[in-house]
C-alpha cells in the first residue's frame, strides 16, 4: 500500500540501507534518475551520485555519522550526461535508537520552474489568443462591407481600366479575410480517432521532403513501444508540418532535421497532471531562435523572416493545445528543438 502511495508523489524518494545502499525508489526517482528501480535497487550511494554534485553523497554520508536529519538546496544531479537542479532531504530511521535506513527525498527544482513558466505561457497565449478574435472579428465586418461595395461598384463600371482597380480592392479583401480567418485559428473541434503517432510524422516527412531539395536531410529516432494515442490526425499533420517547414527554412533546405519520439512518465501540463504523454521532438541543426525572440515566437504575426506571416508556429500551439498538449521550444546555435506533448489519458492530480 505505502509503494503506491509513494509511487504517486512529485517528489523522488529513495530509501539507502545503513551501509548507503538502496534498497527503494518510487515511480517519480526512477524518472528523475532515468533508470529502472530493477537496474538501481543494489547500487551503492557512492555510484548513483558519482557524476554529480559532491554535496549529495557528503549530505548522505553526514546525516548517517550525525543520525540527524539534513536538507540542502540547489544541488546539481547528473541524469544520462543531463544535469537537473534538485532539493535534497536526508532523514535517518531509527530502530532500537540505532539508524536502520535513511529515506533521501529530491524534488527536481528547474521542472517546478518549467512547470510555472508554461502556465504563464498558456495564460499569455489565451490572452493574445482573445484578443486577435476579437480584432479579427471587428475587423471582418466592414472588410465585408468593402468587399460588397466594390463587387457593386464593378458593376456599374463600364471602363476595364476601372474594373481592374475595383479587382485589386476584392482580391485584397480576399487575402485579408484568409488571413483574419488563419489569425483566429481552428475553427472546428477535433475528430479524434485512436492513431499511431509515428504514422503522423511519416507523413510529415514525406511531404517535407518533397517539398524539399535532395541537400536537406531528415532521419528519425522513434520508441517503437509508444501505444497508439486518441488524436485528430490531420490537425497533427497540420500542427507538426508547420514546425517542420520552420526548421526546413531555419537549415535553408540544406541542415539536418531529425524527429524524435520518446514516452513521458507524471507529466505535468498547465494544471493537470497526466501519467503518460508523447514528447515528439522536431531537432535542426540550424542558426536557433534569436533570444529576444523566444518568449514571442508562439504569437500570432511574430516572425524573425521579412516574408513570413508569424501564423504557423501560433496555429501549431492552438491545434496541440486542442488536445491538451503543449508545444515547447529550446534553442541555441547549432541544436533548436521544439517539442510536442501530448497527454495519453484524462489529466488527474492523484
Amino acid at each position: 500500500m505505502y509503494k503506491r502511495i509513494l509511487d504517486h508523489l512529485n517528489t523522488a524518494i529513495l530509501l539507502f540501507d545503513s551501509q548507503l545502499t538502496l534498497t527503494f525508489i518510487n515511480t517519480t526517482g526512477e524518472i528523475l534518475l532515468a533508470d529502472s528501480a530493477h537496474h538501481l535497487i543494489g547500487q551503492s550511494a557512492e555510484e548513483l551520485f558519482k557524476s554529480s554534485d559532491p554535496a549529495l553523497l557528503l549530505n548522505l554520508k553526514q546525516s548517517l555519522e550525525m543520525v540527524e536529519p539534513l536538507v540542502d538546496r540547489a544541488l546539481t544531479l547528473n541524469r544520462m550526461s543531463h544535469n537537473v537542479t534538485t532539493n535534497f532531504s536526508a532523514t535517518p530511521l531509527l530502530i532500537n535508537e540505532r539508524v536502520s535506513e535513511i529515506l533521501v527525498e529530491l524534488q527536481q527544482v528547474d521542472n517546478h520552474l518549467r512547470i510555472s513558466k508554461e502556465e504563464q505561457l498558456l495564460m499569455q497565449q489565451n490572452t493574445v489568443r482573445l484578443l486577435v478574435r476579437g480584432l479579427a472579428h471587428e475587423i471582418k465586418n466592414p472588410l465585408g462591407g468593402l468587399r460588397g461595395a466594390a463587387q457593386l461598384l464593378d458593376l456599374e463600371l463600364h471602363d476595364p481600366e476601372l474594373k481592374e482597380y475595383t479587382q485589386i480592392i476584392i482580391d485584397e479583401s480576399d487575402r485579408l479575410q484568409g488571413l483574419m480567418d488563419k489569425m483566429l485559428g481552428p475553427n472546428k473541434l477535433p475528430n479524434k480517432k485512436t492513431l499511431n503517432i509515428h504514422e503522423v510524422l511519416e507523413r510529415v516527412r514525406q511531404l517535407v521532403n518533397a517539398e524539399s531539395s535532395g541537400s536537406l536531410s531528415i532521419k528519425h529516432d522513434y520508441d517503437p513501444s509508444i501505444p497508439d494515442i486518441y488524436a485528430d490526425k490531420d490537425q497533427l499533420i497540420q500542427a507538426i508540418l508547420n514546425i517542420a517547414r520552420n526548421a526546413v527554412q531555419a537549415v535553408e533546405g540544406k541542415g539536418n532535421i531529425i524527429f524524435k519520439t520518446r514516452i513521458h512518465r507524471q507529466m505535468t501540463i498547465g494544471r493537470k497532471r497526466y501519467k503518460l504523454a508523447v514528447k515528439c521532438d522536431i531537432i535542426d541543426n540550424g542558426p536557433g531562435v534569436d533570444a529576444s525572440m523566444m518568449n514571442q515566437i508562439f504569437y500570432p504575426m511574430i516572425t524573425g523572416r521579412a516574408e513570413g506571416t508569424g501564423l504557423g508556429l501560433s496555429i501549431a500551439q492552438a491545434l496541440i493545445n486542442q488536445h491538451s498538449g503543449l508545444i515547447e521550444c529550446n534553442s541555441e546555435p547549432g541544436n533548436t528543438v521544439f517539442s510536442i506533448f501530448l497527454p495519453m489519458e484524462v489529466g488527474n492530480n492523484d
